[in-house]
C-alpha cells in the first residue's frame, strides 16, 4: 500500500475521514445492542444488572488492551489489513454473543468485539486520519471520533424496534453479518496510504523536537504520557455511566425502553454536533485548554443526572452531557500530537487512549455493580463526579505547565535575538 492519492487537508483527506467515521459508526453499533437490551439480557440469562452491563464493558476493556498492539501493527502493515481484521472479528463476536449463554456473550464482546475488533479500528483510524491533516487536524479528529455519537443517535431506536420484532439474539447476529461486510468494503475502497508530509512541515516538526530537549511541558515525556492516560481514565469513567445506563435508568423510573433509547440517541446525537464545535476550538486554542473546558462541562452535566429525578428534565441534562463529553477524547489525540513527535504517534496515542477505553469499561460495569449493591444510580453518579473532579485537577496542572513552558520559550527566543546598538 505505497500509493499516494491525495494531499494534506485536501478533498481526498476528507473523503477518508468520512469513510472512517462511517466504519466507526457501524462498529460502535454492536455494543449498543447489549446496552439497549440490558434488562432483557439480565432476565433471560438470569444474571444481575452488573452481569448484563459487563458485556459492553468488556468491549471497552478488550479494546483498551488491544489498541496499543493494533496501533503498532497499523504502523507496520498499513491501515487496510488491520481495519478489515477488526471488522470481521467484530461481526464474528456479535454472532457468537447472540448464539449462547452468558459466557458466549462475554467472549463475543470482550475477546472478538473488543480485543480483536474495536481495538483494530478505533485507535488505528484516529492515528491514520490525523496523518491526512495539518491545519484542520482538530476538526478531522473530532469528526471521526464522532462515530460513537452517530451510532448512539442512529442505532438505539432501530435496535429497540428490531429487538421487539425478532429478539436481541437475532438482532446481534444479523447486525454482525452486515457490519463485517460493510467494513471490509469501505476499507478496501476508501482507506489509502496517507500522503507524504511536505518537506517544510517535516523540518518544522524536527525543529520542535530539538526544542523539546528531551522534555515535554518541562517534565519527562513518559510522565506526561502517564498523566494524560490517568486523566482520560478519570474522565471516561463518569462518561460511561449515562451512556451505558440511561436506558435502564429511565426504565427504573417507570418509562418505556423506547423513552430511554430516545434519551440515549439525543445524548449521543448532541455529542456528534458538539464534537464539531470542540474540534474547531481545538484548532484555535489547543488540545489541553479544550480538555479543561470540556471536563468542566461534563462534570456540570453529570451533577444534573445525580440531582434531577424528573424524566422530562433529564432530556435537557442529556443534551448538556452530550455537549460536554464530546470534547474530551479528540482533544487528547490533539494534545499528544502537539507535544510528541510524529514518529511516536503510532504508539503514544494508543497508549493514552488505553486509559480511555479502560475507563469506559470500568465506568459502565462499575455503575451496574454499585446499582446491585444500593438499588440506586445516585451513588454511581456521585462516584463518577469524584473521578471527573480528579480529571479536572490533572488537566489544570498540565495546562499550567504548558503555559509556563510557552512563556519560557517566548523569553528564550527573545534573549537569542541579536542585539543591535544605536
Amino acid at each position: 500500500m505505497k500509493e499516494d492519492r491525495g494531499e494534506l487537508d485536501g478533498r481526498a483527506a476528507w473523503t477518508v475521514a468520512v469513510a472512517a467515521v462511517t466504519i466507526l459508526t457501524l462498529s460502535y453499533g454492536g455494543p449498543l445492542i447489549s446496552v439497549v437490551a440490558m434488562k432483557s439480557i439480565a432476565s433471560e440469562l438470569q444474571t444481575s444488572r452488573s452481569g448484563a452491563a459487563a458485556a459492553a464493558a468488556l468491549v471497552y476493556l478488550g479494546a483498551s488492551v488491544g489498541g496499543i498492539l493494533a496501533g503498532w501493527l497499523a504502523g507496520k502493515l498499513g491501515i487496510r489489513p488491520v481495519v478489515i481484521f477488526g471488522g470481521v472479528m467484530t461481526g464474528a463476536g456479535l454472532v457468537l454473543a447472540g448464539s449462547g449463554g452468558l459466557w458466549q456473550l462475554y467472549a463475543g464482546h470482550g475477546v472478538l468485539m473488543g480485543l480483536f475488533g474495536n481495538a483494530f479500528m478505533f485507535t488505528p483510524l484516529l492515528t491514520y486520519v490525523s496523518r491526512w491533516f495539518e491545519r484542520r487536524r482538530g476538526s478531522a479528529v473530532a469528526l471521526i471520533s464522532s462515530g460513537q455519537s452517530v451510532a448512539g443517535a442512529l442505532w438505539p431506536t432501530v435496535i429497540t424496534l428490531s429487538i421487539d420484532a425478532i429478539g436481541w439474539r437475532h438482532t446481534m447476529m444479523i447486525y454482525g453479518v452486515i457490519l463485517a461486510i460493510a467494513v471490509v468494503a469501505l476499507t478496501a475502497i476508501f482507506l489509502h496510504a496517507p500522503p507524504a508530509v511536505p518537506a517544510a512541515a517535516s523540518a518544522a516538526e524536527a525543529a520542535r523536537d530539538r526544542e523539546r530537549s528531551g522534555e515535554v511541558l518541562g517534565l519527562p515525556p513518559n510522565l506526561v504520557m502517564v498523566l494524560l492516560t490517568v486523566a482520560i481514565l478519570f474522565c471516561c469513567i463518569p462518561m460511561a455511566i449515562p451512556i451505558n445506563h440511561v436506558v435502564a435508568y429511565c426504565g427504573d423510573m417507570g418509562f418505556s425502553a423506547q423513552y430511554g433509547a430516545a434519551m440515549l440517541s439525543l445524548l449521543l446525537g448532541t455529542a456528534f454536533f458538539a464534537r464539531q464545535f470542540w474540534g474547531w476550538l481545538c484548532d484555535r486554542i489547543g488540545g489541553l485548554q479544550t480538555l479543561v473546558w470540556a471536563s468542566l462541562a461534563q462534570m456540570t452535566a453529570l451533577t444534573g443526572f445525580a440531582l434531577i429525578q424528573d424524566g422530562h428534565v433529564l432530556f435537557a441534562v442529556a443534551v448538556a452531557f452530550g455537549f460536554g463529553q464530546a470534547g474530551l477524547v479528540p482533544a487528547y489525540v490533539i494534545a499528544v500530537r502537539a507535544h510528541f513527535s510524529l514518529q511516536e504517534a503510532n504508539w503514544r496515542i494508543p497508549a493514552v487512549l488505553f486509559g480511555g477505553t479502560l475507563g469506559m469499561a470500568v465506568g459502565g460495569w462499575g455503575a451496574g455493580l454499585i446499582f446491585d449493591w444500593t438499588a440506586s444510580y445516585l451513588p454511581a453518579f456521585a462516584t463518577g463526579l469524584a473521578f471527573n473532579a480528579a480529571n479536572f485537577a490533572i488537566l489544570l496542572f498540565l495546562l499550567g505547565r504548558d503555559r509556563r513552558e510557552r512563556g519560557r520559550g517566548v523569553y528564550t527566543r527573545l534573549m537569542r535575538q541579536p542585539q543591535t546598538s544605536t
